[in-house]
């Protein structure tokens, strides 16, 4: 088939169109490379600058240069409903060409969108916390609630979501989200494809007699991700055992420059409102490093898996986040079989041609 990925996160659609070039399919990836990160792209959609002008040059280019790239696929994945970085009204222009001049048309859910703020503000919202909620109360980014529920971008992603062919979930949380809105047959859970047969497995084969924390961090997510508090939590405890931890932070380092630095780690330090692990835990896992990260029992149950159990679960809870983090400092033996069973785990769910046949499994109920 003929594919077009357009938008993307954290690699996700890069990596993706890897998988299913291998397999024979024919494949563009059309993205802004997931800004800092700068990941590979085929057609650079980036806005040259922030403010009106680079939104101008942009949508002057996806109307010249570009106008016909996006023409002729049988399938075509946007990222997000707001897929480029424009206007509501810009992207649904460029949705409805997108349907005019292709197969089918699907999203993948990689992030947020109105739709899954809407679920995790609800009074009956199915998750027990979130970066918007937490038991009920408001979460650290709730003040960014009226931004996503703003009439105008709430009435694209419907529309959006009203048009498509289906939605390919990345995450539990977005998986939960789809199905409050669209019929099961539309939904399919792809998970995060991970490359694992280009990521060396360097196993922890000896408990490290000093274990080191790592926490990288994105400068514009840190209430987000939960990061400021991890990080807080994590300083505790390194100034509390110094002579067994040690605490090593990065920021907003390009793609290539952050693996080498997380290489070096035992203990990734991923994120805190998550019912589950996404790029940054899944890559650590596949080299064979240990992760604090979401791995909710939920999510466990979700994909089917009973035995293995190797993400360390943060829960928004600064003394539980506290006793859980000595409690790996202060065990270091236990490293060793996370490591071993944290690769198994990614190699059983999230392999790279594992997702890339679920999507084309989901394609072919479609098509």
């Amino acid at each position: 088939m003929k594919i077009l990925f357009l938008g993307d996160a954290s690699n996700y659609h890069r990596t993706l169109a890897n998988a299913l070039a291998k397999m024979g399919h024919d494949i563009t990836v059309a993205s802004h490379g997931s800004y800092w990160m700068n990941t590979h792209r085929d057609i650079d959609i980036s806005r040259p600058s922030n403010g009106k002008l680079g939104g101008a040059l942009l949508w002057l280019k996806l109307n010249t240069s570009l106008r016909n790239s996006f023409k002729g696929y049988d399938v075509v994945h946007i990222s997000n409903p707001t897929f480029l970085d424009l206007r509501p009204h810009r992207n649904r222009e460029i949705f409805d060409r997108l349907k005019r001049d292709n197969g089918k048309v699907f999203l993948t859910a990689l992030g947020t969108d109105s739709h899954y703020v809407e679920m995790c503000c609800a009074t009956d919202t199915p998750l027990q916390y979130s970066e918007w909620q937490i038991g009920g109360k408001p979460g650290p980014i709730i003040n960014k609630e009226e931004e996503w529920l703003q009439p105008a971008l709430k009435d694209h992603c419907r529309y959006i979501y009203d048009n498509i062919d289906g939605v390919v979930t990345a995450l539990y949380e977005y998986d939960l989200s789809a199905r409050r809105i669209l019929p099961a047959d539309m939904i399919a859970y792809g998970g995060i494809p991970v490359d694992t047969e280009n990521i060396a497995n360097q196993p922890i084969n000896s408990t490290p007699e000093k274990v080191t924390l790592f926490l990288g961090r994105h400068r514009n997510r840190q209430a987000e991700k939960g990061t400021d508090r991890i990080e807080n939590v994590a300083k505790r405890i390194a100034e509390k055992y110094p002579t067994q931890c040690q605490l090593d932070i990065v920021e907003n380092l390009p793609y290539d420059e952050y693996i080498a630095r997380l290489r070096k780690a035992h203990i990734v330090m991923d994120q805190l409102y998550s019912y589950t692990p996404a790029t940054n835990a899944l890559l650590a896992m596949a080299m064979g490093l240990n992760t604090l990260s979401g791995g909710e029992e939920d999510f466990y149950k979700f994909i089917n898996e009973n035995e293995l159990r190797p993400i360390i679960n943060a829960i928004p809870n600064d003394e539980a986040l506290y006793k859980t983090l000595e409690d790996v400092v202060l065990h270091p033996e236990n490293i060793v079989s996370r490591s071993v069973d944290g690769r198994k785990f990614v190699e059983k769910h999230n392999d790279s041609k594992v997702v890339a046949q679920r999507f084309i499994n989901f394609w072919q109920t479609k098509i």
